[in-house]
Parts: C-alpha cells; structure tokens; sequence
C-alpha cells in the first residue's frame, strides 16, 4: 500500500551521503529563492527531486518527498522560465530549510519541523549570500551526524 501524501509549496534537493541521497525541503514564499538555492546545491553535485511543489509522506518513521509526475524533472528559473533537470524521483528528508530575507541569529538553539508526524531538523536561512548552499551543506551533514549519534534510522 502506498502512504498518503500531501502536496507541499517547497522545493528539494538531495545530495549523497555515505551512499544514500538525503535532501533538503526548501520553504518559503514566491520569490524566496528556493529555485534559485536549488539550482546552486545543483552546481556542486546535488540533484534536484522537486521544484515548486512536492508530495512528501512519511514511511517507516523517515519523511520523503517526490514530484507530482506532472512536474518531474522540470524547475522554473526566474527570468528563463521552465527548464528540464536531471532529477530523482524520491529521497528521504534530513533538514526543513525555512528561507527568510529577515536577519537570521548568529547561534540559533537547535529546532524542528514535525511535518507528517516526523520531527525533522529546522534551519532558518537567508539564501541570498554566495555561502547559502556552504551553509546548508553543512547544515545537513550535522543533521546526519545528530541522527548517528542518536541512532536514528529514519536518517
């Protein structure tokens, strides 16, 4: 039986990791940068799973996300329009990236996302500087490394 998924406004990239492709879910309003953040995690070797919109369900206490077939494969880049993307068509979730044009905290305390009934680590991130996709890449292997330490399959 498949799990029931719901349609969320984000986008995700995933990136591999010991062997396995973990993503990012990222959110924010129209004109954000979720795009654009996507398209440089993908200049560095990071795949695209969904651009706009994802169904994400949660499976054996892990959260995915997927593309609606109607957009696999393609992502809209601002003043180009819809392009075609290599793409995965699932990956599991190890960080809910929250974007913001406000000023973010030097040394946040640790938070979550509880989306689906499973708790997933939260990052609130301006995308706008060159380090974002640094900042997130980091963001999610301490996110992996969390997991490991609390041996926490779902990671």
């Amino acid at each position: 039986m498949t799990p029931p998924r719901q349609p969320l406004h984000a986008t995700v990239a995933a990136v591999r990791i010991d062997d396995a492709w973990r993503g990012v879910l990222i959110q924010g309003p129209s004109g954000a940068g979720k795009s654009d953040l996507a398209l440089r995690l993908m200049q560095v070797g990071w795949r695209l799973v969904g651009d706009d919109w994802v169904d994400v369900f949660a499976c054996a206490g892990a959260l995915y996300a997927a593309a609606p077939a109607t957009i696999a494969g393609r992502m809209e880049v601002r003043g180009l329009g819809v392009v075609s993307r290599p793409f995965l068509p699932s990956t599991r979730i190890a960080l809910s990236l929250h974007l913001t044009h406000e000023p973010v905290e030097r040394m946040p305390e640790a938070a979550q996302d509880v989306i689906d009934g499973v708790a997933v680590p939260r990052l609130v991130l301006d995308a706008r500087p060159a380090s974002a996709p640094l900042v997130v890449a980091a963001a999610i292997n301490r996110a992996m490394r969390a997991a490991g330490r609390r041996g926490d399959s779902a990671l």
